[in-house]
């Protein structure tokens, strides 16, 4: 028994299976399912949990034919990119890093995924920029130690259509009350380790 306890240090487990998993992501549903995404690496850069976009997309409902959508703290786009897959017939990713943006095109490219436009800018910028009451689901997932959550959020509340969705990923729970400013209110809610996934709608 001894001898067999001394061996399985050197089994190499963890080095070759951590690599892959770190640096791709796979769409879940529609029509590039099982699709695999590369994953830049970047510090701080976080895919939405397979487990917690799983959720929101059952949320949503599996077709989003005809939706209107915009990711305005891209990233990986995988949030954006799955919206796409799942029929949205426009979907605006933006991205301010210029990496990520080189990959979010290069992405772009491989899927041919003529509904998506890529814009590098500022998340909130973008969204003051659009009409009010026009999206019917707009993503938020700011880097979780920035301070754009609220002004994100104010925006994203102008934006989204009456009967459309908000996605918010933070590191905390937002409440009724914190989210009164901004016109919204939680829908649905999900904890996942460190993501708390909350499904806004406007209220009223």
């Amino acid at each position: 028994m001894k001898q067999k306890k001394s061996e399985l240090p050197r089994k190499p487990r963890v080095p070759v299976h951590a690599a892959p998993q770190s640096h791709e992501v796979r769409i879940i549903g529609g029509q590039w399912k099982r699709t695999k995404l590369a994953v830049a690496d970047k510090p701080g850069l976080r895919p939405t949990p397979d487990r917690v976009r799983e959720t929101l997309f059952n949320w949503l409902g599996q077709d989003l034919t005809g939706w209107r959508c915009i990711d305005a703290f891209a990233g990986t786009g995988v949030l954006g990119f799955e919206a796409a897959s799942r029929g949205a017939k426009e979907v605006t990713l933006v991205e301010q890093d210029t990496a990520l943006v080189v990959q979010l095109k290069r992405i772009q490219t491989q899927l041919q995924a003529s509904a998506t436009q890529i814009v590098r800018g500022d998340g909130v910028a973008a969204l003051k920029q659009i009409d009010p009451a026009s999206m019917d689901v707009v993503f938020l997932d700011p880097p979780f130690d920035s301070v754009l959550f609220e002004a994100a959020l104010q925006a994203a509340g102008r934006v989204v259509a009456l009967d459309g969705f908000v996605y918010l990923e933070a590191p905390i729970l937002w409440t009724d009350e914190q989210l009164l400013p901004a016109g919204l209110k939680v829908h649905r809610y999900l904890k996942a380790g460190a993501v708390h996934a909350h499904l806004l709608k406007r209220l009223g």
